[in-house]
């Protein structure tokens, strides 16, 4: 086992700030107004589940068509740059269908568990040990759990501005970890 806590921390602190469900909040209200109800256990189950096994059979999907960690990485933290340039500018570069129902497909995959937690997760695995990602991952689902079923309630005493604000410094965060991610795995490629 190699636990280490600062790779714990390190690897929380980025799935945090890329899953971003305290950012999603208004559309987990959103779908809450529209279903009525939200299966906060399931998606949060699912989203761990589809994390999990990303993470171990991510590499190999990779290796299938040719593509080594290094250079996944370096995409990753493109991908991880223009999420961080979304929530720091407030603009919006991917837009995706609005989900229509409060079920496992729009909360589980893809607003928790989508193409940038996926492609962090490959990511951060050429940098830390896959046991600390694996706790990483559980502590970050564990919070996910807490917001979607005290949303509402988090919303309320927050407000817009305390969402936004929220957004905006972990943007800065995921920033900050693009660039460092880039910087770490582009040596890799020559």
């Amino acid at each position: 086992m190699n636990l280490d806590l600062r790779e714990i921390i390190s690897a929380t602190m980025i799935l945090f700030a890329v899953i971003d469900i305290v950012g999603s909040i208004p559309i987990v209200i959103d779908l809450r107004k529209k279903a009525g109800h939200i299966q906060s256990e399931k998606a949060s189950v699912v989203a761990a589940i589809i994390m999990v096994a990303f993470l171990f059979i991510g590499e190999e999907i990779l290796n299938l068509i040719g593509i080594d960690v290094n250079s996944f990485a370096v995409a990753g933290s493109f991908v991880l740059f223009f999420l961080a340039i979304e929530m720091i500018l407030g603009v919006t570069l991917y837009k995706d269908d609005a989900p229509q129902t409060a079920s496992i497909v729009p909360l589980a995959f893809p607003l928790i568990a989508g193409a940038g937690t996926l492609t962090t997760l490959l990511s951060i695995r050429a940098e830390y040990h896959v046991v600390n990602i694996i706790i990483a991952i559980i502590l970050n689902i564990i919070f996910v759990y807490l917001v979607l079923k005290s949303s509402s309630r988090i919303a309320r005493v927050m407000g817009q501005s305390g969402l936004s604000v929220i957004r905006k410094v972990f943007g800065v965060i995921l920033l900050a970890i693009a660039v460092k991610l880039f910087a770490t795995n582009i040596n890799g490629l020559f």
